[in-house]
Order: C-alpha cells, then structure tokens, then sequence
C-alpha cells in the first residue's frame, strides 16, 4: 500500500490528465487519495508544494529509468541509442518529463518554481540544460567503463546528440505518411551511425 504521500501525488497525477492544474482541487486530490485535506497540507503545505513535488517525482522517474537504461549490461555499446529511446518514450508518456526536458510549461501544467520554502536545495528542479548536461555526463560514466574503453570527449558528443535527437522525435513525432522510412527507431540509428 503507498504511503500517503505517494498516494496524494498518484491522485494529483492522475487529475492532471484530465484537467489543467489551475482546475486541480486540493479537495478533490485529498478525496481520491483517500485521506483528508488537512493531511495533504500537512505533507506539501499547499498547492505550489503538491506542484513542486509532483515534477521532482517525475523529474526523479526519469533519472531512474536512465540509470536502469544505463546498468542494463545488454545496452552497452548501444547505450547511447539506448538513451535516445528511453528518452522519448519518458517525454511522451509524461507531460511533466516533456516540460522538465524542454523548458515548455503550458498553462495546464504545474509550474516548476522553486522549493516550497524558498531555498535552492537539491530538492530544486534542474533547468532543461541541467538536466541534459547531468544525463549526458550519468551516460559518459556508465558507458566510460565498457571495454574497450571509449574516448570521453567522443563518448560524451555522442550521448549528447543522442539526447538531442531523442528531444526532437518527442517533440515533433515522425510522420509515417511524410516520411515512411522514419520511425521511433530513428534515433536510434541515427546515433549508432554517428559512433
């Protein structure tokens, strides 16, 4: 059974797929939790706190899902196709993960902010470019121990056009009547090609 913290923000999830987070109730997220409203003050403090943890939860989601892409030893030397994949599916199946990647935060979404309390911590939420550079060097680590070993300096362009190419298949999905030859595994191609 999730805590009731993990339960507030799998409700605020769930009524931000229905709604713009303007519409999104306190009421109504502590109701389909199951726990009262005072219970949801007193774990975020308020609406911008749920906001806040709610995109540190999606922006912790896909670090983890990178560093599972990453140790899975069956990816090695195609880890950073590997991430591109990743990467796009992350962003189209979370609008949270696409806005933390791309810095685009409709007026439906929670706004990032700063922490509830003001302090720039590390529970503050990375910029788009923060979040690829700390991807890409997570990659040049992971990926810097196969053997034979890879140049760093190659190694980290590649995870970064890897990344790069992944943003602009998750933003502007291949048309299949356009571009028959173009697919979800383009990128992938596309950075094996590079290497």
């Amino acid at each position: 059974m999730p805590s009731a913290r993990e339960a507030l923000l799998d409700s605020a999830q769930s009524a931000l797929r229905t709604r713009p987070w303007t519409a999104v109730r306190m009421v109504d997220v502590a109701a389909r939790a199951g726990v009262s409203r005072q219970t949801l003050y007193n774990e975020f403090g308020s609406k911008d706190g749920l906001a806040h943890a709610l995109v540190r939860r999606a922006a912790d989601g896909y670090l983890a899902g990178v560093d599972r892409t990453l140790g899975d030893g069956r990816v090695r030397g195609d880890g950073p196709a590997e991430l591109a994949r990743w990467t796009v599916r992350a962003a189209r199946a979370n609008v949270l993960v696409m806005a933390l990647l791309t810095g685009v935060w409709g007026e439906h979404l929670p706004r990032p902010g700063d922490p509830p309390d003001g302090r720039r911590t590390d529970t503050a939420l990375p910029t788009p470019t923060e979040l690829l550079t700390l991807v890409r060097d997570r990659a040049v680590a992971a990926l810097g121990r196969e053997a034979p070993p890879r140049d760093a300096a190659d190694l980290a362009l590649t995870c970064e056009i890897a990344l790069r190419l992944a943003l602009s298949y998750a933003l502007v999905p291949a048309d299949s009547v356009a571009a028959p030859g173009v697919s979800a595994s383009t990128p992938t191609a596309a950075v094996r090609s590079h290497r």
